[in-house]
C-alpha cells in the first residue's frame, strides 16, 4: 500500500515536517513528483477550479507553471487535528508579459490512514507588485 510519512494522527512537529515536503515539492515545479502526495481520488477546490484525482492536478499544474513563471511559495503552520492541516501562503510569480504578482492564501488539508491528501481546499488572492517589492527574490 502507497504511503507518504508522517502519518495522522498529526502532532504539531509532524504537521510541520508534512508542511515543508508540501513547499519543497511544490517549489520543484514538477506535476508529477506533487501528485504523489495526493491519493489517486483526490479531491481539491482551487480557487474557482474543482479537480479531481491525479491526473487531473498534473493537468492542473502543467498549465499553472507554464503561465506562473519564476514561481516561489512559503507555507506557514497555521492549526492541526488528527488528520487535517491548515495553512497560510503566500508566493510570487511572473507572468510572460514580465508583470510580477503575489497569491496570499489558506489551504485546508484532509489526509487518509496512508498520509496522503484526500481533500485541498485553497482560497487564493492575488495581489499585482512591483519587481523591487518581491520578497523571495534569489531564494
Amino acid at each position: 500500500m502507497e504511503q507518504k510519512h508522517p502519518l495522522p494522527p498529526f502532532t504539531l512537529e509532524t504537521a510541520k515536517e508534512k508542511i515543508q515536503m508540501a513547499e519543497d515539492a511544490w517549489n520543484s515545479q514538477d506535476p508529477e513528483r506533487v501528485s504523489k502526495a495526493y491519493t489517486v481520488d483526490s479531491e481539491w477546490r482551487n480557487r474557482d477550479r474543482f479537480i479531481n484525482g491525479r491526473e487531473e492536478i498534473v493537468e492542473f499544474l502543467r498549465e499553472k507553471w507554464a503561465k506562473e513563471l519564476n514561481y516561489k511559495l512559503r507555507k506557514e503552520y497555521w492549526a492541526h487535528t488528527d488528520n487535517r492541516i491548515a495553512v497560510r501562503f503566500e508566493y510570487e510569480y511572473q507572468r510572460e508579459n514580465g508583470d510580477w504578482f503575489r497569491a496570499y492564501g489558506n489551504e485546508n488539508w484532509e489526509f487518509d490512514e496512508n498520509g496522503l491528501m484526500k481533500k485541498r481546499y485553497a482560497s487564493i488572492n492575488d495581489l499585482p507588485i512591483k519587481e523591487e517589492e518581491r520578497k523571495f527574490k534569489g531564494v
